[in-house]
């Protein structure tokens, strides 16, 4: 019998599916694998702000320590969630075929609708979804909403909150679709780096060939190079899952689309991106476009946020 694979996650709903989901992608190619669960820091910390918590490691540390310890082979993360900057013992090994990347809005009302005259409040605990419902939503106000999904469903029944604002993803993973009134346009309420994919890392040390097996079995080529591109943008921004960057990279035949940026706060400032170039050059352009948005004025909003979570 070959090697158990064991497979770190953290022990929510959407975590867990995820985490089974890569489970079955290696018991198709043959492989033994079981799940390793824990609660991380986001998980603990529910009274608080993802940004106030801070912006590196709040849903990936505590798996990480177990990846320098062997106590699993392989962690699984939603690949929004993962921090731009990876200690130099680890590394991605493999991103799955990525799912629809829109953010969507969850309502009981099903006649709810964020572009009407409505002050609505909706919940949400993301920087970047709440400055970009402040910019193309003035109407709508909001209020942190964190926890599990089956949690924020939950505050939503209670009148906590109107709406949620979410990823389609997690939604449609966690058969919550029903619920969803409306789909949000990716071209200007532009996704997180990796949002609608799973990634999977791994110490750098871990056994070559099983780092391979697993690496065939899971990883989806197109998906890798988008996710790939959207994360050098994001590393060179130095934004973690607290910073209000956005980037969405998508696959036009031989070529690739980059749109990305970032927005202030307030929403009032927004800084974009959007070019196409041949796939072979996209990481330089993620770099290049990253640093166009720095030098436009994304400094200035970056060190702003800093100032705001002291």
């Amino acid at each position: 019998m070959g090697k158990v694979i064991k497979i770190g996650t953290r022990n929510s709903k959407l975590a867990l599916w995820q985490a089974r989901h890569v489970k079955h992608l290696l018991k198709k190619a043959g492989m033994t694998s079981e799940l390793v669960t824990m609660e991380t820091k986001g998980d603990k910390i529910l009274h608080k702000s993802i940004a106030k918590i801070g912006s590196k490691g709040v849903f990936t540390e505590e798996l990480e320590e177990k990846l320098f310890a062997g106590e699993i082979d392989i962690a699984v993360h939603s690949a929004k969630d993962l921090q731009s900057d990876l200690d130099s013992r680890l590394e991605i090994i493999a991103f799955t075929k990525r799912e629809r990347v829109n953010d969507v809005v969850i309502s009981f009302n099903k006649d709810f609708r964020l572009d009407t005259a409505n002050k609505w409040l909706v919940g949400t605990s993301s920087t970047r979804r709440t400055a970009l419902l402040k910019q193309y939503y003035s109407n709508v106000r909001t209020t942190n909403m964190r926890g599990n999904l089956q949690t924020r469903m939950r505050k939503l029944e209670e009148g906590q909150c109107d709406a949620l604002l979410l990823a389609y993803a997690g939604v449609h993973r966690m058969g919550y679709g029903e619920f969803i009134v409306q789909e949000l346009e990716s071209e200007t309420f532009t996704p997180a780096a990796g949002q609608g994919s799973i990634a999977i890392e791994a110490a750098r040390d871990l056994e070559p060939t099983l780092k391979m097996r697993i690496r065939e079995a899971v990883n989806h080529e197109a998906t890798e190079t988008c996710v790939a591109t959207e994360r050098a943008f994001l590393r060179h921004m130095e934004g973690g899952c607290s910073v209000p960057v956005f980037a969405l990279a998508t696959l036009e035949g031989d070529q690739l689309r980059l749109n990305c940026g970032i927005i202030s706060l307030s929403g009032k400032k927004e800084i974009r991106r959007n070019v196409l170039v041949p796939i072979n050059e996209a990481i330089h352009l993620a770099q290049r476009m990253a640093q166009e948005v720095l030098d436009d004025g994304g400094d200035k909003i970056l060190e702003k946020i800093k100032k705001t979570k002291k």
